[in-house]
């Protein structure tokens, strides 16, 4: 009886993680250290640093210059988005495009010049136009 019941709570946790729909994401590049929270439905989350603007529809961060929240979208099917983003400033703008690979990985790639950057020693670097993200919990 235990064991049915440890397996219905863990069936309840992964159907409601899937339930979330696919463009409520948390997303992770554990090569480049950089994180994609999303939220396309409504806006949700609250970017760091930009806490006083209210709730947006996510943010891109982690081992990136600043923070890059989410100005636009645009829905092309349930497998792929194109996604605005903007840095902290409100100075550049960036377009990617994301999309799902399988089930627990997605594809990130920017789209024309990318004006992303990251501090490695004492210089901006730009990171790589194109990127695998896998899917973290909510």
């Amino acid at each position: 009886m235990r064991k049915q019941a440890i397996t219905a709570v863990m069936l309840g946790y992964f159907t409601a993680s899937l339930g979330q729909g696919p463009w409520k994401l948390n997303l992770h590049c554990p090569e480049e250290n950089i994180n994609l929270k999303l939220d396309l439905y409504e806006e949700s989350i609250s970017v760091p640093g930009l806490e006083d603007f209210g709730p947006m529809n996510g943010y891109l961060g982690g081992n990136i210059y600043g923070v890059w929240y989410v100005a636009g979208f645009d829905i092309k099917n349930e497998h792929s988005a194109h996604i605005t983003i903007a840095n902290d400033l409100g100075s550049e703008d960036q377009k990617l495009t994301l999309t799902q690979t399988s089930d627990s990985t997605y594809a990130l790639k920017f789209l024309g010049h990318n004006f992303v950057k990251r501090v490695q020693g004492k210089k901006l670097v730009k990171i790589p136009s194109e990127m695998e993200m896998k899917v973290k919990p909510l």
